[in-house]
């Protein structure tokens, strides 16, 4: 049986990227939770913990974490069902005020746009009614699955489209994104449309180098991968990983770029947008993974997700 004070001591560790942020979290001494580290490590065999800055896991230790949270998830639903049945811990009340009932961190990965759009009144309803506390990661929606899959996180929003093993898949729907830029932009850089000799001189901003929502654009509108790779090669290109900020640069007319419907409707509605490529959107199919352990809060944040996502994205 494991002393669960120990693995404590290596979960604070990797979350909080070292040993004096978890000891500060834990309110012990940094020696105290160097030496519950070090006793875990020698009573398992292996290394938990990389001493870098920040401190990272090591493959067990990654497995040790998700080990972790789910014991969590398991204890929270073990105190929910032990409640008292009488007074305001009556079963008809929700978790969300019941003293007893502990607070619970579920770590979830959401891509940008998704946390900008949709993804945040989904999960309002969930967290008025439960004790449960977000971790949220974000990174490109063709990476969260890997943060999942490395035990990182409980559940993620991504564009992969098989389940991660030992996890649940669910279909949340479709996001169009528009090549987008503001019509002074269009005018100056695009006089003639989106030709070869254009798309090599005009500025153009993506997420991030994992951001492959642009490329995808230039791949299904140039002719040939010759085209393609061409241009790709002299793309002038800004990063901007944000995506409140992305929408801004195209709006004041900095460069042109992929944004999703959700965010690019009123622009257009108003005139500050246009579109480059009418009808040449690129839809980008969003999926929910998350352990296949049935608790509780995990089933109530997957069913809050995926119902609201089903109805605000589009459904094929």
């Amino acid at each position: 049986m494991l002393d669960y004070r120990l693995v404590e001591a290596v979960a604070a560790v990797i979350r909080e990227g070292g040993f004096e942020r978890a000891a500060r979290v834990l309110h012990l001494t940094q020696s105290a939770v160097s030496q519950r580290v070090k006793a875990l490590e020698d009573q398992l065999g292996t290394v938990l913990v990389v001493r870098a800055t920040p401190a990272r896991a090591t493959d067990e230790g990654r497995r040790l974490l998700a080990h972790c949270d789910k014991v969590g998830l398991l204890e929270t639903d073990l105190a929910v069902a032990l409640r008292p049945e009488s007074g305001s811990d009556s079963p008809d009340a929700d978790a969300s005020d019941v003293p007893h009932v502990p607070w619970t961190t579920l770590p979830v990965a959401v891509n940008a746009d998704s946390l900008a759009t949709w993804f945040p009144d989904a999960v309002a309803p969930f967290l008025r009614a439960e004790r449960a506390l977000l971790d949220l990661s974000v990174d490109d929606q063709e990476r969260t699955h890997l943060l999942l899959r490395d035990g990182h996180v409980a559940a993620a929003v991504s564009t992969r489209a098989a389940a991660v093993q030992g996890c649940r898949c669910l279909p949340l729907g479709r996001v169009d994104y528009l090549c987008l830029a503001a019509p002074d932009f269009a005018a100056q850089w695009f006089p003639a449309g989106l030709t070869e000799a254009a798309l090599c001189r005009a500025p153009a901003v993506i997420f991030n180098r994992a951001d492959e929502v642009h490329h995808q654009f230039l791949r299904g509108l140039l002719p040939s991968a010759t085209s393609f790779d061409r241009i790709a090669r002299s793309l002038p290109l800004h990063y901007i990983p944000s995506s409140e900020r992305f929408v801004d640069v195209v709006a004041q007319g900095l460069a042109y770029g992929m944004i999703p419907l959700p965010q690019a409707r009123q622009h257009l509605a108003e005139g500050r947008l246009v579109d480059l490529a009418p009808g040449r959107a690129v839809p980008i199919r969003l999926y929910w993974h998350c352990w296949g352990l049935r608790t509780r809060l995990l089933d109530a944040l997957t069913h809050h997700v995926v119902t609201h996502a089903h109805q605000v994205l589009a459904q094929e």
